[in-house]
């Protein structure tokens, strides 16, 4: 079957999980991608490991499928006009680099415009490419912290603490794609391409969403409460008999009053603390501890049944193992199985993104390093057996 981005040509020039995760995402739309790296060294993420699938990290494999590798030495006048000449053909270029560093490789936006009027050049950086901290290096877990998500975060008396992923990363990635599809559209009417300035800093301000939101209107800092939404009572976590915790999500005063019946707390369905949403969110510190009581009571298998039967949002908070073993997760292709003809089969993280006429596909595994140079320099940039062994002769490749 088509896909719905086969004719779009992306040169990669990032690293790390930002827009690789980006690139990704266009790659399994079926864009052709070349990601560009360092000789001898590649992506940092290639060394954060283990665990392995043979040469290659776990951490890699995440973010890099549908993509060919190539490395080239971006310090050699050589290795930018291997760059240039790859810029010249592509509709996307996507780099993470300081601002100003491609620039003083004569690869920055300007120079490539010069060469390809239609490109879009996607930029992610921790901070934009102005302001104060323009310079400063982004790191995920640095913005977690700064583009305050880590306060928000952890029990109300305890530290604050980060998201177990590099959520910040993968949501500016995010972004990006979004940015880049409104570009291409753009592009479509007007034959116009144009710079995309992301900063991972802007994408945590971004989806603080309704906790900034509760503070531009009230003027009151937001504070740690654990597993407990600010806004919604109950909406937290509460352990069962068995020792299993669920995440309940009674979400309006419907579900409460039919919650209510099902717990067998039909005294504190019209109770006036608690009959309305606003009520339990004022009285959230009497009534939570009577509802864990309450769900000490049972089983989470039956809980489970129960509130699920009667459309009450709650599901168990399965470990990792159990994610993967989900029949909804299973039946959704979210889990799916790659073959490296080095690195033998392995398992993958499927695409989210199910379209019905053009529909994702894992084309190419995650790359060894610099797996694709020589096939990308001889058939995409026309270069022979002889201007190829000069280039690796000279550490260009």
């Amino acid at each position: 079957m088509p896909q719905a981005l086969a004719d779009l040509k992306i040169l990669d020039l990032s690293r790390v999980l930002a827009m690789p995760y980006c690139s990704m995402m266009l790659g399994d739309l079926g864009a052709e991608i070349i990601r560009v790296e360092r000789p001898g060294v590649g992506d940092e993420t290639r060394h954060w490991g283990p665990p392995w699938a043979g040469e290659l990290s776990a951490y890699y494999l995440c973010t890099n499928r549908n993509k060919k590798c190539i490395t080239v030495d971006l310090k050699k006048k050589e290795g930018q006009e291997i760059v240039r000449r790859l810029a010249r053909r592509s509709d996307i270029l996507l780099e993470n680099f300081l601002p100003g560093d491609l620039a003083k490789m004569n690869l920055g936006y300007e120079d490539i415009r010069a060469i390809n009027p239609k490109i879009i050049y996607a930029s992610v950086t921790g901070y934009g490419q102005n302001g104060p901290y323009r310079d400063l290096p982004g790191f995920d877990f640095i913005l977690q912290a700064q583009g305050g998500l880590m306060s928000i975060i952890g029990e109300e008396d305890g530290p604050p603490m980060k998201v177990g992923v590099a959520i910040v990363d993968i949501t500016a990635g995010l972004f990006a794609c979004s940015a880049i599809l409104a570009a291409l559209h753009y592009r479509e009417k007007t034959g116009q391409g144009q710079r995309i300035d992301m900063a991972l800093l802007d994408a945590q301000v971004a989806w603080l969403a309704n906790q900034a939101s509760n503070y531009l209107v009230s003027g009151k800092v937001p504070r740690r409460m654990g597993n407990a939404h600010p806004n919604i009572v109950p909406y937290e976590t509460f352990q069962a008999k068995d020792g299993i915790y669920l995440a309940l999500g009674v979400g309006n005063d419907n579900q409460w009053k039919k919650f209510c019946k099902i717990a067998g707390v039909e005294h504190l369905m019209d109770d006036p603390r608690y009959a309305t949403n606003p009520r339990r969110v004022e009285n959230r510190k009497i009534l939570v501890p009577l509802l864990q009581e309450v769900f000490r009571q049972r089983d989470s298998g039956e809980w489970l049944k129960l509130l699920g039967e009667a459309e009450i949002p709650i599901g168990p908070i399965n470990t990792i193992d159990r994610v993967f073993a989900d029949p909804q997760v299973l039946a959704r292709e979210m889990l799916v199985e790659m073959e490296h003809p080095k690195v033998g089969k392995f398992k993958l993280v499927g695409s989210p993104m199910k379209l019905s006429e053009t529909p994702v596909q894992y084309r190419i595994p995650p790359p060894l390093l610099g797996e694709h140079t020589e096939e990308v320099l001889r058939e995409v940039l026309g270069y022979d057996s002889e201007g190829i062994d000069r280039l690796r002769r000279e550490k260009v490749i």
